[in-house]
This record gives structure tokens, sequence and C-alpha cells, in this order.
């Protein structure tokens, strides 16, 4: 903005009345054009501000808690009311000729003025930076300023941001034995006036909803790190962590990889923490790098089973099968360690039906109905 205007420089009795603002700022300014010449006008110059548009102007008057922007060739934009007393302070030094972006709040009023707001106009330009640096990666060294269950929160431009505790990097990410959820609160609080290197992965202005990870975001000395790693090594790490996600491997100082709950045994894994403790050397394979972040398998260094079912099993052949799960949608049976298959629950009249005729742990006959172990899908009923 330019400086601070005198009286004098300001519209003449604008301070005292609306009546000396633009002509072109009257009830006539926001009325849609006749056909003719000012249609072609219009269509040329494009189309008119709608509602939540950013728009811009100069200011062409200023009065009593009101300022009016030129918005040529639509009509005159007026900043009033409760848009006026949020942004009041931005205003106060506003001077005719300073351009200003508000956000469009209402576009016929009943004087006939664009309805204008500052405020969410700011809003509205901060999540369009946010959406730009979540595209671009862009990272941020921000201080946390609370902490919950969940994670962290972390202010932003004026937003308020949730980084949650499955986005941190392993480095930070709490290490609680047991899984407690109390005492996870409590690691999490020791962040709180840290800074930490984020980036943007989830920037929704509708469900005013930002989120943002610690992993893969920035760190030089860690990407030096990672670049000495391929896809396909074979290493030995020490296991640093137990989530219910997976584990953490260290294999260098400054640089942990993830083994996640799916990679850790061809078998059902329930629960990692039961697998492995703190300090226990385990090897593993390299199977993902991106973003500065490797991904690690324990059960790519064993022989696939399903390989071996695929030779001694077939559709429609009777086996036996232990059964370890239920879910949703039936039970888990498995017809030999790492190799198991669906029960579905519509050959049974109902979940508890399926429950009291397949108890976990049993074994019982099952017919193989679907067996395909290229893709390690298998189906099975009910023998009998």
């Amino acid at each position: 903005m330019g400086a601070i205007a005198t009286e004098d420089t300001r519209l003449k009795g604008a301070e005292d009345s609306d009546a000396d603002v633009p002509a072109e700022a009257g009830a006539e300014a926001g009325t849609s054009a006749k056909e003719g010449p000012m249609a072609e006008l219009l269509n040329s110059v494009g189309k008119p501000p709608f509602v939540d548009d950013v728009v811009e102007g100069p200011v062409v008057a200023v009065g009593r808690a009101r300022v009016f922007v030129d918005l040529h060739p639509f009509g005159t934009g007026i900043i009033y009311g409760r848009e006026y007393l949020s942004a009041r302070e931005a205003l106060k030094n506003v001077n005719i000729g300073d351009t200003i972006t508000a956000k469009v709040m209402g576009t016929d009023n009943e004087e006939g003025y664009i309805e204008l707001s500052l405020r969410e106009a700011r809003q509205a330009l901060i999540w369009n930076e946010a959406e730009i640096a979540m595209q671009k990666k862009i990272s941020f060294e921000l201080p946390v300023t609370e902490a919950n269950k969940g994670g962290l929160i972390i202010q932003w431009n004026g937003l308020q941001g949730f980084l949650p505790a499955s986005q941190l990097s392993p480095a930070h990410y709490p290490r609680v034995p047991d899984g407690d959820k109390d005492r996870i609160f409590a690691e999490l609080k020791k962040l709180v006036g840290t800074k930490l290197e984020v980036m943007i992965i989830t920037a929704s202005p509708k469900e005013n909803k930002l989120i943002f990870a610690e992993k893969g975001a920035g760190g030089s000395e860690r990407a030096s790190l990672v670049e000495k790693y391929r896809v396909g090594d074979c290493l030995e790490g020490t296991v640093t962590g137990a989530t219910e996600f997976g584990v953490f491997v260290k294999l260098e100082e400054g640089l942990e990889g993830l083994v996640h709950i799916s990679e850790m045994d061809w078998a059902l894994v329930e629960n990692p923490k039961t697998r492995y403790r703190v300090g226990e050397v385990v090897k593993v394979k390299v199977i993902e790098i991106k973003d500065d972040k490797v991904s690690l398998s324990i059960k790519a260094l064993t022989e696939d089973p399903w390989k071996a079912a695929a030779v001694k099993y077939h559709k429609d052949e009777k086996v036996d099968a232990v059964i370890i799960k239920y879910n949703k949608h039936g039970a888990l049976a498995s017809i030999e360690e790492g190799v198991a298959g669906l029960v579905h629950i519509s050959e049974f009249a109902n979940e508890e039906d399926l429950r009291s005729r397949l108890e976990l742990g049993k074994v019982y006959p099952f017919t193989i109905t679907f067996f395909e172990p290229k893709d390690r899908r298998m189906t099975l009923k009910p023998a009998g």
C-alpha cells in the first residue's frame, strides 16, 4: 500500500457520507449489461465475478467503516460491516489508488455493490499456497504447538495443521514397547516447542483440513545416507522399535527403515510387538526407496510358500485347514504355514453360525473352491 492518506487526499466527504463515491459505485454498478455494444464489451473482458472468487482492484473511495474498490467493468466492490471490522487494522492505512485483493462474498447487495472480504481473500490465498506447496513437496521447518494422543498440532501461515503420529520420522516416533496410549501421548508432548522439518500431504479448504508429514520432508543428510542403498540389497539391522503396523530397523547411524506388518512373515502376523525385541539384530531386504524413505522386508528373504503350494494343491481338492482369524468377510483358514484362504460368510446362516462352527485354532476339512497361487488367493468351503 502507498503512504497514509490525509483527509484531503481521500475522496472529499467520503468519511462522512457515501454520497460522494464514484457514480458507477451506486445501485447501477452491479447490474447486468443490456444487449448491444456493452454486452460485447463485457464478453470480451471475461466472466463477471462470482461468490468465492478472488478479485483485485484499486481503491476508489474510503468512507466511514467502508472501502470501495473498482472492479471495472463489472461494478464497484465494497468492504463494510463485519468484514471491515475484521480487517480494520489492514484497512486503516489504505489510500485511494492502492490495489486490494479480496474475496467476493456477494455479487449484488441492495445498494448494487459487490460485497468483498479481505479476511476471506487472505484465507483463500493461503490455501492456494498450501496446495502448491503440497504439489511441489516443499519442506517447512515449523514449531510444534500442541500434542494430542493422535499426533501433533502445527501452525502454518495462520492455519492450524495436524501431524499424525504415523507420519513422524523414525527418529521422532514414540517408541513405547507395550503401545500404551497414555505413554505415547507423554512422548509426543516432549516434542512441543521443538521444530520439525515437515511437508504438506493434504490441503482441503472445504474440509478445513491441513495435514503434515515429517517422513520424507527434506533432510539432505538423510538423503545422502539413502543414496548408497539399492532395491534388492540384503542387510543386517537392529530393531529400534515396534508398532502396531510394523517394526523400525536401524541400518546405520541416522538411517532407519520400516518393515511393515505385511512384510514380516508369509504367515499372518497379529502383533509385531510380540515378534521382535528392541536391540535384536535381524536380516532384511530393501524392497522400496521413495522420498528418502527405505522400506524393508523380512519375509522376502525366505521362500514364498505359495510357490510350493501351486504344485501341491488344486481347485476342488479336499484339504484340512486351521482357522487363524475372523474378518468381516468370514474366516481365514490356513492349509500350510503362510498359505491361507477365505471361508466366506455366505456359506453360513450368519456370523454367529460361522463362529460356532469354525473355532479359532481348530482344524476342519474343506474343499478348495478358488485357487490362484500367483496372486496368493484362495477360497474354501466346508467339506461334506
